[in-house]
């Protein structure tokens, strides 16, 4: 990994991977001192890059158990879980290949710090886990977009792939909120990005890809 570069044309390059609707629907970007923090844990990056992964395959399937009444949820989940478990394998082989053993780390206040705002009836609350995935897809694949130009080329080129691919996974939690509220997701959009935006900017103590900023 190369050290930090925070000039506007880096930036620039970065963001130009991503569609605007994404940039636009997130409420801030990911800080530089995130980046930093990153680029200093290389391995906890790898690893818990590999456990985010796996919980998205985690929530696709309790998705797909939970909403049986649902074809197009249905469809797009199975979809969703078979290839973040292929992102899982890719990230550990990768993992193996620069001597980095996998292990269990803890989780980040990001997800939960989301989630707990989930209302608890349906349809209320798929809606709202909808949209918490919608935002977890798309800092994801900010954030992948925002470290490719500090990373060797094979990280960065495969890091450039999921840029497309949680792109699509974001663009689809999007749509299925939209597609079961489609006059109510709006506020729920607005609201769940000012949490998002709050967990992104402030304080963590442990480095996680879905931390906020140093403490």
């Amino acid at each position: 990994m190369t050290a930090v570069d925070s000039t506007p044309s880096s930036m620039a390059s970065a963001e130009a991977l991503l569609p605007d609707h994404l940039i636009d629907f997130l409420a801030c970007r990911t800080p530089e001192a995130w980046i930093s923090w990153a680029l200093d844990n290389p391995e906890l990056l790898l690893i818990d890059h590999a456990q985010c992964e796996k919980k998205a395959a985690s929530t696709a399937m309790s998705l797909l158990y939970r909403y049986v009444d649902q074809p197009l949820l249905l469809t797009k989940m199975s979809q969703l879980a078979r290839e973040e478990l292929l992102h899982f394998e890719q990230v550990v082989k990768l993992m193996e290949a620069r001597g980095i053993v996998y292990r269990h780390l803890s989780a980040s206040r990001y997800a939960e710090g989301l989630r707990r705002h989930v209302r608890t009836q349906d349809p209320e609350r798929l809606v709202d886990t909808l949209i918490v995935g919608a935002f977890i897809e798309a800092r994801s694949c900010e954030r992948f977009a925002r470290l490719i130009p500090h990373l060797d080329d094979e990280l960065a080129k495969f890091y450039r792939s999921l840029v497309k691919s949680e792109g699509r996974h974001y663009e689809d939690y999007l749509m299925l909120a939209q597609h079961l509220a489609p006059s109510l997701i709006e506020d729920r959009v607005a609201f769940f990005a000012e949490r998002e935006r709050e967990l992104i900017v402030t304080p963590d103590a442990n480095f996680r890809f879905h931390s906020g900023v140093p403490a």
